[in-house]
């Protein structure tokens, strides 16, 4: 039995569909992201689960028991915003004991308690510092803290690393995961960044005008994208619009080969920046060098053909062409992917 289940749950703002017939199950250790832009339908999820938000049909179960009639300290969920939300009032000690006190824990309990999660998140010893005094990076241990200390069935996270820089995110992504991990908390996140999404997740669901484009492993979104849309969203720009033949694609780039059983017909076409081979100008598809871009471990290069749309290829440091030279592209089909239709709108 999933820990969370929804079951057609949609929500309505006046004229608009917030969340649309929306099905969604996590279980228990799981950790799942929702993935995708404003407005897509993530942050009322979670209101939604949390009870802070009427659905207008579809039920939420948490441990197969639905939650309409539930209120929303009584559901045994964990909710944590980017802002923190901490008490300034308070020290870095109340604030992580705030929620063991308001579930009636005594004071050795909530000592005990507030001392295990300081130390496991990373700040012990900090029961008494005042919060203004904290960075922003600390700020979010303590509320991270504050979020676990009641040991909720389910904990959820609303773009929780919003606010800090890349460095720091990426730090503290990779020290979440090793910590729920640890813990076997059960862990719905929302966020807009796929690089945060996937270092912390089991399960990505990247979200669409309120309902879900795609769901599934990091490695499985990441490798076979479902839709345009979800490859687009992902970071990639070579997508074209394609006739599938056998193992061939005719497209705007002229032929472009594709993995052995691919959907036939009139489909969609990703080819990755790394499937596009550039060579000698007098071989393959002839392109102008437009740009390149410096990545750290890579330079993109972006590439205009005399007829088509642009494309974007990946070279070593010490290779890549400089702007206006010309060069040939082929294309590598085990880096190409024959795309579904995006799901109308």
């Amino acid at each position: 039995m999933a820990l969370l289940e929804l079951a057609g749950v949609t929500v309505r703002f006046g004229p608009r569909t917030a969340l649309d017939s929306v099905d969604l199950e996590v279980a228990e250790h799981e950790i799942v992201c929702l993935l995708g832009p404003s407005g897509s339908g993530k942050s009322t999820l979670l209101r939604v689960v949390a009870g802070l938000q009427e659905a207008a049909a579809g039920r939420v179960l948490l441990g197969g028991a639905d939650q309409a009639r539930v209120p929303v300290h009584r559901r045994g969920v964990g909710l944590m915003f980017q802002d923190h939300q901490l008490f300034p009032q308070r020290d870095v000690g109340g604030n992580v004991a705030f929620g063991l006190r308001m579930h009636g824990a005594d004071r050795g309990e909530q000592a005990r308690r507030t001392e295990e999660l300081l130390r496991l998140v990373g700040l012990p010893g900090a029961q008494q510092r005042s919060v203004a005094a904290l960075s922003g990076g600390e700020q979010q241990r303590v509320a991270l803290a504050r979020a676990l200390a009641p040991e909720p069935r389910l904990l959820m996270l609303d773009e929780p690393l919003g606010q800090l820089d890349r460095g720091l995110r990426e730090r503290l992504v990779v020290e979440l995961r090793d910590l729920f991990g640890r813990l076997g908390t059960t862990v719905l996140a929302v966020t807009h960044d796929q690089g945060e999404a996937f270092a912390l997740a089991d399960r990505v669901v990247v979200m669409r005008d309120g309902r879900i484009a795609q769901a599934g492993t990091p490695l499985q979104v990441w490798q076979r994208p479902a839709s345009a849309f979800v490859a687009r969203f992902l970071g990639f720009d070579n997508v074209v619009a394609a006739t599938v033949e056998g193992t061939a694609a005719n497209t705007e780039w002229g032929k472009v080969p594709v993995p052995d059983g691919s959907p036939q017909g009139a489909r969609t076409v990703l080819v990755r920046p790394d499937g596009v081979r550039l060579t000698d100008p007098s071989e393959g598809l002839r392109c102008t060098v437009e740009s390149r871009t410096f990545r750290g471990s890579h330079v993109a290069v972006r590439l205009c053909p005399a007829d088509g749309p642009p494309l974007e290829a990946v070279c070593s440091l010490g290779q890549a062409p400089s702007p206006g030279a010309a060069v040939g592209v082929v294309f590598a089909a085990d880096e190409v992917v024959v795309l579904g239709p995006d799901a109308p709108q």
